[in-house]
């Protein structure tokens, strides 16, 4: 095969990829916004990162409450934690959770789907194609 051959092979594959593969554009999460009531700890933007990332709320909730080693209630797009977590600590949280949950190993894009096959978990990259199995929450 000639190097030419290659190349419009090349092309031709290329055309066929999703334009999102090729943009450039940072993947910014909204910085988490929390109070803290008493003996409870208030997560007020909980509900927006959670559709902003594409995940179901249930599931970031229960990987949440796991990780804090705590109990959580979900009221209408808020968290209510018990226990006294600062914001750095909530950042944390949700940064561990989308490197795990949300991020392609692959190629590093956020375009994934979380979907569950059987007793495992799949994430699956619609800008490079990529599966793999993640973790049980």
């Amino acid at each position: 095969m000639s190097g030419k051959d290659y190349l419009a092979m090349l092309d031709d594959a290329r055309k066929h990829l999703p334009e999102r593969v090729f943009e450039k554009s940072r993947f910014e999460i909204p910085r988490t916004q929390s109070f803290i009531e008493g003996k409870k700890t208030v997560f007020t933007n909980f509900g927006k990162i959670a559709s902003y990332i594409s995940r179901d709320e249930s599931h970031f909730c229960k990987f949440l409450t796991k990780e804090l080693g705590t109990g959580g209630v979900m009221e209408s797009g808020k968290l209510v934690l018990v226990g006294k977590f600062s914001n750095f600590l909530l950042n944390e949280k949700v940064n561990k959770y989308i490197k795990a949950f949300v991020t392609c190993k692959e190629c590093g894009k956020q375009d994934t789907l979380l979907s569950k096959e059987d007793r495992v978990w799949f994430l699956k990259c619609e800008a490079c194609g990529a599966k793999r199995p993640v973790i049980n929450v």
